[in-house]
């Protein structure tokens, strides 16, 4: 390894390299608490019996520790590479080897500091590579473009935002069973699954010769890109302790990629390329195409640490959200108990109903427009309020509900339109693919890049948000784009366009209506990644609104966005058991309270359930706002008929405060947990549980026994003296205890 330079931000030293023959250059990330235990890495193979007997096996000089490009580009014509990546990956093009190097050129500013490389390309075009930080984040920001500084148009086939190398650091060769790969498979109302493999169990072992590489790559084509996986990747060096991740910041197709050759190994990712998302674009001469940005981080410690460091650069992007969100306040929605039938009529007999409760905002959901009886996703898309449901207009409701005392919202799906709506037909400003309007569920997408599309939408969104006195939008999107969308460079192309085009009207929202909360829901969590929550202040984190697993995917999803911005709803109904309610309302302790469901039916004493919920909330919100999580459970498997326990403990920011919720499910026994808190003095402050909960406090051990299933617990704690020790980890077991089975809870 030839180091060509470094730099350090608070926590990571941020390493550029190469190799003797500076065939690349590399980055390497390295915690600064480890660096005493960084092995010298292998020069050679020598020793390798197989290379030994070969006449050209060249053992003694074959390089074991390889650098991998800072960004990977490939054009149309050039060489595709080799050694079988052909149709598995578009990295390491041949033309990579003959690019010029620039040192790289730290860049400091008031706000951040910036290393830029450059690369140049003798047939006319060149590489930049930006990475970035800021003096309170642990983690650094990357992005990198191509520009065509020739005479002629070039197409290029492929741009990575990032690639991270040299891992592990910690093994003076290719260190066997001891690498594993995170990442977060998702679906629709299943967000946020937690995948752990070993690279054996992912076939990412090397080959003899050391000249082969391996990859796997994974990612989402289309407008939801949070539909299969979340764009997070981690590396976890298990022997070490130590943790690398990724976490890309893209509304549209991406593509992460583990990648090995000898014995390090390489993550890299961005927009999805040509093999992955049909993307190919012209670079006139003078051009310059900008990559997604994506954040990296390397953490000695867990796998929530790691989180923690990523997902905290998502807080700089909220701090100029409008100044009613400081509270973190709670949120009501009328769709599980108005079920697209809103009316001035049915929002009164609502707001009797609320009236007592902290509750901020009130939205009415989809069907306000809905004239007919037709189908809600057949009629979206010409934004008309439907005056029998409003005969006075919609902003004598709006005026009702803020006279109230709440801030009335407003459910809009703004990107595309149903079957039986105008502008269905009005194929000219309508996305099309091969030449035909693009229809998927019943519906067809704007043209994002069409001035007469921005017009509408400002009459018939914009202007009847301001207009009517909405303070709140939630803005819904339930089909994806798939592949692509016609644009003379390509369908991935004509996706990469139309997501800018989203980004640009959300930016002329926020301008006209800078106080206005946006909340970003796509089917629930199918668009919760990090350039899509910077520009909204929540998100509906699924669509699983009554389901028991609702507490399982509220807590993974902290690992990938902020809790502040985490929207979770308690669907409460009158059948419900006080168990029942408490485990419902005690899963919004995970991020922010969302209320449904039938409220007018509650009784006074489940109003007092719910009354009670509201005030541990908002005294944990400043914990939620600003901390960090821990998350342990008992291992669950299925998380429809889930067994066991969760549990989150989130310690303030200023460590005066720890937030401790956790939930059993469909086990017999009762569940005896116990928690090591940091040091200090701490009692509890508030609790909300049922009677089947005991909680006591014996020194610095919190100890929680749940005697029923289906239970839910939230703990707030205050420390009275100070401590900021490291945050240990729940440990658990199972008494034999008998429990009472008297919850029943249909998933």
């Amino acid at each position: 390894m030839v180091v060509i330079a470094e730099f350090r931000n608070r926590t990571t030293l941020i390493r550029y390299w190469t190799d003797a023959v500076q065939s690349a250059l590399s980055l390497q990330l390295i915690p600064l608490s480890r660096m005493d235990d960084v092995v010298p890495h292998r020069e050679n193979y020598a020793g390798a019996a197989e290379l030994e007997l070969l006449p050209w096996g060249r053992a003694n000089e074959r390089n074991p520790a390889k650098p991998e490009p800072l960004v990977h580009a490939k054009l149309v014509g050039g060489a595709s590479p080799g050694m079988y990546l052909h149709g598995s990956s578009v990295k390491q093009a041949p033309a990579l080897m003959q690019l010029n190097y620039g040192a790289p050129e730290l860049q400091i500013s008031e706000e951040r500091s910036m290393v830029v490389t450059r690369m140049t390309h003798p047939e006319g075009w060149a590489l930049e590579h930006r990475l970035w930080w800021f003096d309170d984040e642990d983690a650094v920001h990357v992005a990198s473009s191509f520009i065509n500084t020739g005479a002629e148009p070039l197409r290029l086939e492929g741009l990575t935002s990032f690639c991270l190398s040299g891992v592990t650091p910690f093994h003076h060769a290719e260190a066997p069973d001891r690498l594993f790969l995170h990442r977060f498979r998702t679906s629709w109302a299943q967000e946020a699954r937690h995948e752990c493999r070993s690279l054996e169990e992912l076939h990412l072992e090397t080959a003899w010769g050391g000249e082969v590489y391996v990859n796997e790559r994974f990612g989402v084509n289309g407008s939801m890109p949070t539909k299969d996986f979340f764009p997070f990747v981690a590396l976890e060096d298990r022997i070490a302790g130590v943790f690398w991740g990724a976490q890309l910041a893209w509304g549209g197709s991406w593509q992460i990629e583990a990648s090995r050759r000898d014995d390090w190994l390489s993550l890299s990712g961005g927009q999805a390329d040509r093999d992955r998302g049909h993307w190919l674009k012209t670079i006139q001469p003078g051009e310059r195409i900008d990559s997604p940005e994506a954040v990296l981080a390397s953490v000695s410690g867990t796998l929530d640490e790691l989180c923690h460091a990523l997902t905290q650069t998502q807080q700089r992007a909220l701090r100029d959200a409008p100044a009613i969100e400081a509270t973190l306040p709670i949120a009501f929605n009328d769709w599980c108990v108005a079920w697209g039938n809103p009316s001035h009529d049915f929002m009164r007999r609502i707001l009797d109903r609320l009236q007592g409760l902290p509750i901020t905002y009130v939205t009415m959901d989809a069907g306000w427009f809905n004239e007919t009886s037709h189908n809600l996703n057949e009629v979206h898309g010409d934004w008309q309020v439907a005056a029998s449901r409003f005969p006075q207009g919609i902003k004598a409701t709006t005026q009702m509900i803020r006279d109230a005392g709440f801030i009335p919202g407003l459910w809009f799906e703004i990107e595309n339109c149903g079957s039986r709506s105008n502008m269905f037909q009005r194929t000219e400003h309508l996305l099309k693919r091969d030449g035909v309007a693009l229809t998927c569920s019943g519906r067809r997408f704007l043209d994002l890049n069409d001035p007469w599309v921005h017009a509408f939408l400002q009459e018939q969104v914009i202007d009847l948000l301001a207009s009517s006195g909405f303070g709140y939008l939630k803005i819904d999107y339930n089909e994806s784009l798939g592949v692509g969308v016609d644009h003379p460079d390509s369908l991935g192309e004509g996706l990469r366009r139309n997501v800018q085009g989203w980004y640009d009207f959300l930016a002329k929202l926020k301008a006209q209506m800078p106080e206005l909360v946006v909340e970003n829901c796509a089917s629930g969590g199918h668009r919760l990644e990090p350039s899509l929550m910077a520009r909204c202040e929540m998100a509906s984190f699924s669509d699983a609104h009554e389901t028991t697993n609702v507490p399982i995917l509220a807590a993974q999803l902290q690992r990938l966005i902020l809790p502040r911005q985490c929207q979770i709803w308690a669907v409460l109904h009158a059948a419900d058991t006080s168990d029942r309610l408490i485990y419902s309302l005690s899963a919004t302790f995970y991020g922010r309270m969302c209320i449904s469901g039938e409220v007018f039916d509650l009784s006074d004493a489940q109003m007092g359930i719910v009354k009670d919920a509201m005030d541990f909330y908002l005294a944990a919100a400043p914990t939620l706002k600003h901390g960090r999580s821990t998350l342990r459970d008992s291992g669950i498997g299925n998380r429809r008929q889930s067994t066991g326990w969760q549990s989150v403990a989130r310690v303030s920011e200023d460590g005066d405060a720890l937030l401790l919720v956790a939930h059993t499910f469909n086990t017999p026994n009762a569940t005896a947990l116990t928690f090591e808190l940091p040091s200090g003095h701490w009692s509890v402050s508030r609790a909300f549980h049922s009677d089947a909960v005991q909680v006591s406090v014996e020194d610095r051990t919190v100890h929680v026994t749940v005697t029923r299933p289906f239970n839910g617990v939230g703990i707030l704690l205050e420390n009275v003296q100070l401590g900021h020790a490291r945050i240990p980890g729940f440990a658990s077991s199972q008494t034999g205890v008998g429990a009472k089975r008297n919850l029943a809870v249909g998933n």
